[in-house]
This record gives structure tokens, sequence and C-alpha cells, in this order.
């Protein structure tokens, strides 16, 4: 009986899943909310965050509404992987940066219920313990001593954290595509 169950699965035609319309990603794949698109295929989308962490800071996405990436598809999984690692190389040029953190949370701390990968690139310290602000309006922290821990950078990063200027996201988006 579960062979039955199992074989019945195993060629099943993605497009069949649904989307969601409450969905604030599908809302942006389907073209009913706006985004700062830097990649687009038949099965992923990438765009810039609107609440970025630092200058750069994308988001790539399943074009299919699937909430937890254990219950991705392969198939569907090995396109975001693809994808995070196009896009992770293009904005690496773009900014002139190869740090990056990329994150895909499940359940936990995960803001929207879409499967997304955040590709964040790291912060930039100037020698004097300032760090890079993600928007162009506030390049440099006015902090006076580099952070001591951890907890108190994410603090900072956290505080820093601005709505995407749509000048500089519109610029941004070229330069990555360029490099795609």
């Amino acid at each position: 009986m579960t062979s039955f169950i199992i074989k019945s699965h195993v060629d099943r035609p993605i497009s069949s899943w649904s989307k969601d319309k409450s969905c604030p990603f599908c809302r942006i794949i389907e073209k009913k909310a706006p985004s700062y698109t830097v990649y687009e295929n038949d099965m992923v989308v990438a765009f810039l965050d609107i609440m970025p962490l630092r200058r750069g800071h994308t988001l790539v996405i399943p074009k299919t509404h699937c909430s937890r990436i254990s219950d991705l598809t392969p198939e569907y999984a090995a396109a975001v992987g693809q994808a995070v690692s196009k896009i992770a190389n293009a904005l690496t040029k773009a900014l002139g940066n190869t740090g990056l953190n990329i994150v895909c949370n499940q359940e936990y701390a995960q803001a929207v219920l879409h499967v997304h990968y955040h590709i964040i690139p790291a912060p930039v310290f100037d020698g004097s313990g300032s760090v890079e602000a993600p928007s162009a309006k506030s390049q440099v922290s006015t902090r006076e001593e580099p952070p001591k821990t951890i907890r108190q950078m994410h603090q900072m990063e956290f505080e820093s954290r601005n709505d995407l200027d749509e000048e500089e996201a519109v610029l941004l988006v070229n330069e990555i595509k360029a490099r795609l």
C-alpha cells in the first residue's frame, strides 16, 4: 500500500502546487506586489529585501508556495541552490565584498512562511570600528567604539536597518544584473 502512494507522487507535476494568496512572496511571484528583482527563471525569483540588514541584502525564493525547506521538492531545492550560488557570485562582484552570510530559516525565526534564502553581505568595518550601513543615505554608523561582543554587533546592525531606498535599489539591481 505504501509503495503505491509513494509511486503516485514520484512524477507528479510541479505546476500543480498552489500559491497562497495571503503570502507576500507569492504576490511578488504573481507580479501583484512590487519588488526589485535581480534574477528570475521558471522556478526561482530573487529580489532585494525591503528592510535590508546591509546594502545588497537579497532574498531567493522558489516560485511555488512551500513553507518548509524540508518539504521542498528536489527539483525546486536544486533550482534555489543554483540561484543562491549565482546571485552570491554576482553580489560579491557588484559590492566588491566577498564576505556573505547565507541563511534559510524553517519555522524558527521565519517571518514569511514561504521558503526563502537571505544572502546578506558581511559588514565592512572601516578600521575605526564603524560599520557600513545598508543605505547610501547613512554610509557609516556614528558609534565611537567597535562593538565588544557579537551580540552588540548584531544589535548595532539591527538598529541600522532602514527601508530600502528606491533610487539605490534601482542602481544596485542594475549592478547585480550586469554581473549575472
